[in-house]
């Protein structure tokens, strides 16, 4: 685990390097995010720095598993968000039509499905429940929507890495407290010492933004992640649902009213819980610092007590995303969105 940690320490300094690398670069060739009355910044941004995270993760990845602690078929799972981290940043540049997105979104995520071999069980109660062959098709969905939920979360400042280093770092903590074997948690290391060296440029008032390049693939990683994770270890599937409810909550709610509107989904829109926060208290930083308040006084409690009693794991994530839908559905989410954007 030693050798982790200072792969982790690299990784997040190479990442705020290539951060600013990616700045620059954005800069210079007009890869800028301008404001409109969708928007939830008011000042012209570069965007794109995602692409730190997406290559120094694939490094720490091989890295670890030229050292041995990352096997291969986790290896090969997590290169699947390298087409996903592709086709984001074609789509920075200039918009890709959905059904190609959703298209390589899918054949990423069947990749990593059959790598790993499907879903892993899932405890309910004293029971734990095998999915078989519909595993497959669960855990294509699970990723899909991950790596989409991160997308969507990704409109305000360090709210999708501050999130990522998170998950992925209490994933990591909760795995090394169950004693598990080192592939996932030295993996979720990685990606969250890559999420927090972005973060670095990216803490409000952001210098430049993750664009797709970064909240698709991050999505996908950190879904791998947890799935891999939850097959080898005693952090099943429901701990790692608590780690994520925050985002999970804002997002799938915020989706669920839209629908019942009758909105199309491919429309920008202002309505997800975080943007109404960000809107309503003038500020950015404390819309992501109440987040990320939420997830470690909250959330991360809660994830401990599923790892320690697993068969109070379903009532527990009752306990902890009950009161977040609550106040989503108070702050509007879904809802039309009207006001002035305010950074």
């Amino acid at each position: 685990m030693k050798l982790a940690l200072l792969l982790s320490a690299a990784c997040l300094l190479l990442s705020a390097a290539l951060t600013g690398l990616a700045r620059r670069l954005a800069l210079a060739g007009g890869l800028i995010d301008i404001p409109n009355e969708r928007s939830s910044h008011t000042t012209a941004t570069p965007r794109g720095g995602g692409v730190a995270i997406v290559l120094v993760s694939l490094l720490g990845f091989a890295a670890l598993w030229a050292v041995r602690l990352l096997d291969s078929r986790m290896l090969l799972a997590l290169l699947g968000g390298l087409p996903i981290a592709l086709v984001g940043l074609w789509d920075d540049r200039r918009p890709v039509r959905v059904r190609l997105r959703l298209a390589v979104h899918f054949c990423a995520a069947v990749w990593a499905v059959v790598w790993l071999g499907g879903m892993p069980p899932l405890r309910l109660g004293a029971s734990l429940i095998g999915f078989g062959a519909a595993g497959y098709v669960l855990g294509v969905l699970c990723i899909v929507w991950v790596l989409n939920l991160f997308n969507f979360m990704d409109g305000i400042d360090g709210i999708a890495a501050a999130e990522g280093a998170f998950v992925s770092w209490s994933g990591a903590l909760l795995m090394w407290l169950a004693a598990s074997p080192p592939q996932a948690p030295a993996a979720a290391l990685v990606l969250g010492a890559s999420c927090l060296g972005f973060l670095l440029w990216n803490w409000p008032p952001a210098r430049i933004f993750m664009g797709d390049v970064g909240s698709g693939y991050l999505g996908f990683a950190l879904a791998v992640v947890a799935l891999g994770g939850a097959r080898e270890s005693r952090v099943g599937l429901l701990t790692w649902l608590i780690l994520g409810g925050a985002f999970f909550i804002d997002a799938t709610l915020t989706l669920i009213v839209r629908l019942l509107r009758g909105e199309r989904l491919d429309q920008p829109h202002r309505s997800h819980t975080y943007q109404r926060l960000a809107r309503r208290s003038g500020s950015h930083r404390r819309a992501t610092l109440s987040f990320l308040g939420v997830n470690v006084l909250w959330l991360l409690p809660l994830a401990g007590l599923a790892l320690a009693h697993p068969p109070l794991g379903g009532w527990l994530v009752l306990i902890a995303l009950t009161p977040l839908a609550g106040i989503a559905c108070i702050a509007g989410a879904g809802r039309p969105d009207v006001g002035p954007s305010r950074h």
